[in-house]
């Protein structure tokens, strides 16, 4: 049975998209038509790092790009699983689930990731309402030999199911050592020409079985686990998070909580939209003063950090705008204090940019030495609870952002009477 379900994987494969990271990825004609429809193609227009470009230029890579690698690495995996181990998988499951590691960004908006905070809908159930309503993608899904609805169930957790197939593909999709992750750590270390995020991507593939119904990695590979996880930290810390990328993203932020907040836009006016799309938004409302963030931030007229502290649970100034819907109360008096100093200084234009909690999954079993299968944590000596905890603190710091011309010393004396 494996034989046969490992054929369907290297069977007629003769299309390839070449990748400046996995090099040549092979495709079949229905799998290659899939990316060709208008939908997918999409993804080309939507900057996978968002405003990291600012600060590493070479970050411009798309969610297509990051896709095929999500893909490219999926059927490696199965192929591994199904020459070293015998998981209950079908034709059906198979080629549902590559179509699923395809489209599962299919949803993405710009910014989609640094909006979670405000009342929008998940990029993976908006992939799901494309999904069902693209007459070219069911076509495609047709032709493949996937099940829609399988392929949906695969992306979008949120969707009850209970079939056996469809949560090992989930699980393989997004867990510690899912198909997602291993790309895009190592696609944006790539992009941005930094070296934290690049992984041992063979050794981790050629480690992995299932065995009692798990996804388990062999204890040979267990640095690989932690490499993952440090490089995480890494890539959180000197990329996604940097200071500046963070301005990008709190400036944009503020402007779409001042559009939702005021009615000029809806949240669904921000789905199904790309790069070229967004950036209209500004000429698309003029006479709506704080879409002037936009703008600056597409220009690269980035907001300077004037205050930054470590996050604690309960500081003031953490409480008090622990909310980003009432963090403009905040915001607002020290706006009050500091147009005392400086009279052209706009509402918008204080921000307030608290990053939410970042998890470092770890949720991976280990066959050991003696074949026994323990869980990563209890197996790993440095990686344990408390040190992931410590990893996520320290990443956490809370900034206020303003134009360039007020300066640290205003601002501090501002934080410090207040807070």
């Amino acid at each position: 049975m494996n034989s046969q379900l490992l054929n369907l994987l290297f069977e007629d494969f003769d299309y390839f998209v070449t990748d400046p990271l996995w090099g040549d990825i092979p495709f079949n004609k229905a799998l290659y038509s899939l990316i060709k429809t208008k939908a997918y193609q999409k993804l080309n227009r939507i900057k996978q790092n968002g405003p990291t470009y600012h600060v590493y230029p070479g970050a411009v890579h798309t969610r297509y790009n990051h896709s095929l690698g999500v893909y490219n690495l999926a059927r490696e995996i199965l192929i591994t699983l199904l020459k070293h181990s015998a998981p209950p998988f079908s034709k059906k499951g198979i080629f549902s689930f590559l179509s699923a590691c395809l489209l599962h960004d299919l949803g993405h908006f710009p910014y989609a990731h640094s909006l979670k905070e405000l009342s929008i809908a998940e990029h993976e159930y908006l992939a799901t309402i494309i999904i069902k309503s693209d007459e070219d993608i069911l076509k495609a899904l047709a032709s493949i030999g996937a099940e829609t609805e399988m392929v949906c169930a695969i992306i979008d957790t949120d969707i009850i199911t209970k079939d056996e197939e469809t949560l090992i593909y989930r699980k393989l999709l997004s867990g510690s050592l899912d198909p997602d992750k291993l790309d895009y750590l190592s696609r944006d270390a790539f992009f941005a020409g930094v070296p934290y995020g690049t992984q041992e991507t063979d050794k981790v593939l050629h480690s992995l079985l299932y065995k009692k119904d798990n996804i388990i990695i062999r204890h040979n590979a267990l640095s690989c686990v932690e490499h993952i996880l440090f490089s995480k930290y890494l890539m959180y810390k000197n990329v996604y998070w940097h200071q500046e990328t963070r301005s990008a993203t709190a400036m944009v932020k503020k402007a779409l909580l001042e559009a939702l907040t005021n009615s000029v836009i809806k949240e669904s006016d921000l789905y199904f939209i790309d790069d070229e799309e967004f950036a209209q938004l500004p000429k698309l409302y003029p006479d709506f003063a704080p879409f002037e963030l936009i703008s600056d931030e597409i220009n690269g007229a980035l907001f300077k950090c004037r205050f930054e502290k470590d996050y604690e649970d309960k500081g003031k100034l953490e409480t008090l705008s622990k909310e980003i819907y009432s963090r403009h109360k905040t915001e607002h008096k020290i706006y009050e204090k500091l147009k005392l100093e400086y009279s052209w200084l706009k509402p918008y234009q204080v921000i307030i940019d608290i990053p939410e909690p970042i998890k470092f999954e770890s949720d991976i079993n280990v066959l050991t030495q003696d074949n026994e299968i323990i869980p990563f944590d209890q197996i790993d000596p440095i990686f344990n609870k408390e040190f992931k905890n410590l990893f996520s603190k320290s990443l956490r710091k809370v900034r206020i952002f303003t134009p360039e011309r007020v300066s640290h010393t205003a601002m501090e004396k501002v934080i410090a009477d207040e807070y």
